[in-house]
């Protein structure tokens, strides 16, 4: 029709009007097609734009929702790092929270580990996992900036570096419940919160749960988790209470922290190959408490000194880390785990990061605690022993000798197999390497998400019967 257009004769017909002419008519047409043209291309470059805007597997490892992270007033964390000094009433509390929580780097300073594996170690304290948290979530692959697109939602609240100063000394219950009266308070006013009620909200506390739950005011720790507001707040917490269920056992955090896959590979094949020259371990220290539990087994190890080796943490010599513990766990098959302050320990970590086999002598110290990480027979990758029947005089080598090399392999086997799940790495959380790894804040904040998934597709149905 264009070429037909052309070949007309360029003079003006009778009455007709300088709209109908055809050079109007081609010109109206060009710019049609124009027009049509621009816009494909608009629809085309925001195609584009929209696809490669996006992580490539965003919605594949994103399947359960997305995350949001409160912007909190920095009195409830970011003030309390930068207090550090005050936060205990005997040591500076600022290495302990540096570096993201991971504490100063171990190179150089730390034995018993290959050499290029030593830039992946760190002093990490055992309460920090509130900052780690905070720092891994705010570069989550399923974060999300926008509330009203998100599944779940995350208060960065530091409580248990909140309470920790209070704890020890003569504070008033009103002082330990300062930071958590205001944090709710102002939680309280959020949209989402009054949208849910809480519902899909969780905090990461990196403290023992028994910190938070104080009943009268004489007693020890805060009242967090008492206080109304928490009563759906879903909480990850390094020790939970069994009965809770609103509470999940997260892992302590050990001073491992790989950023590699190749470096996870090469200390699960070292940890593998390591020649164990003890029957068994214990590290900890005695208590001047009547009947004392962990001089009992402290006793009972030196008494077993041809197979029993002890790293003696009376006082704060392990305060901060020590190589000692570490290679006492790399050269034992079996380590001893009491209780400590409360029914778990750290040190139940850092037994199975060296491929120690651990002794439990309570069953709250392991069972219903970590079984999103571990599996949830413990009796599979470690070994119970009543305590009770140990201060009648149970012999701890003899039991442990009862175990053929076959079944301590494939007890340490399993260990193995579960140290990726309980280490908290420094990959990239979207797992741009392939491995298909996932880190112990990763399982965390997975689970969550599910979750909460599973639990605002309760109520559409329960809505829509």
């Amino acid at each position: 029709m264009l070429c037909h257009f052309q070949l007309l004769p360029n003079r003006k017909p009778k009455n007709a009007s300088p709209r109908n002419t055809p050079n109007s008519i081609l010109f109206l047409f060009k710019c049609s097609q124009l027009l049509i043209i621009l816009l494909f291309q608009v629809y085309v470059l925001r195609f584009i734009f929209q696809y490669y805007s996006l992580p490539p597997l965003k919605p594949k490892t994103c399947e359960h929702g997305f995350v949001y992270v409160y912007e909190l007033p920095p009195v409830f964390n970011k003030e309390l790092l930068d207090q550090c000094r005050d936060l205990d009433p005997w040591h500076s509390r600022c290495n302990a929270i540096s570096n993201d929580g991971l504490g100063p780097r171990a190179t150089g300073e730390i034995s018993g580990v290959p050499e290029n594996l030593s830039p992946a170690w760190y002093w990490t304290d055992m309460f920090s996992g509130e900052v780690i948290y905070h720092a891994r979530i705010l570069k989550h692959t399923c974060r999300t900036m926008e509330p009203g697109s998100a599944t779940a939602f995350y208060i960065p609240f530091y409580a248990g570096v909140a309470v920790a100063k209070y704890l020890f000394t003569n504070y008033t219950a009103r002082e330990r419940d300062w930071h958590s009266e205001r944090l709710l308070s102002w939680v309280k006013d959020q949209p989402p919160w009054r949208r849910s009620n809480g519902s899909d909200h969780f905090i990461m506390l990196g403290r023992m749960t028994w910190d938070f739950r104080r009943s009268r005011d004489e007693d020890w720790g805060s009242r967090f988790i008492h206080m109304p507001m928490m009563k759906n707040i879903l909480r990850l917490a390094v020790e939970r209470d069994p009965w809770d269920a609103l509470e999940i056992g997260v892992p302590y955090p050990t001073g491992f922290h790989p950023k590699s896959k190749l470096d996870l590979d090469q200390w699960l094949n070292f940890v593998r190959a390591r020649n164990r020259t003890s029957l068994f371990t214990f590290v900890g220290g005695k208590r001047n408490v009547r009947g004392d539990f962990r001089t009992i087994l402290q006793r009972h190890c030196y008494n077993e000194s041809g197979l029993c080796r002890v790293v003696d943490c009376s006082g704060t010599r392990c305060y901060d880390g020590t190589s000692e513990i570490l290679e006492a766990f790399l050269d034992s098959d079996f380590c001893l785990q009491p209780r400590g302050d409360a029914y778990t320990r750290r040190s139940t970590f850092d037994c199975m990061l060296a491929g120690s086999i651990p002794v439990f002598f309570w069953k709250r110290s392991i069972y219903h605690q970590y079984e999103w990480f571990l599996d949830d027979a413990p009796d599979k990758f470690s070994v119970f022993i009543d305590r009770k029947t140990v201060r009648n005089g149970t012999s701890i080598r003899k039991v442990l000798e009862g175990y053929s090399r076959d079944e301590v392999r494939k007890m340490r086997e399993k260990i193995i197999n579960f140290i990726p799940n309980f280490v908290y790495s420094l990959m990239p959380s979207d797992d741009d390497l392939g491995s298909g790894y996932k880190d112990a804040f990763e399982i965390a904040i997975d689970g969550v998400l599910r979750r909460m998934k599973e639990q605002n597709g309760m109520k559409i149905n329960q809505m829509l019967n």
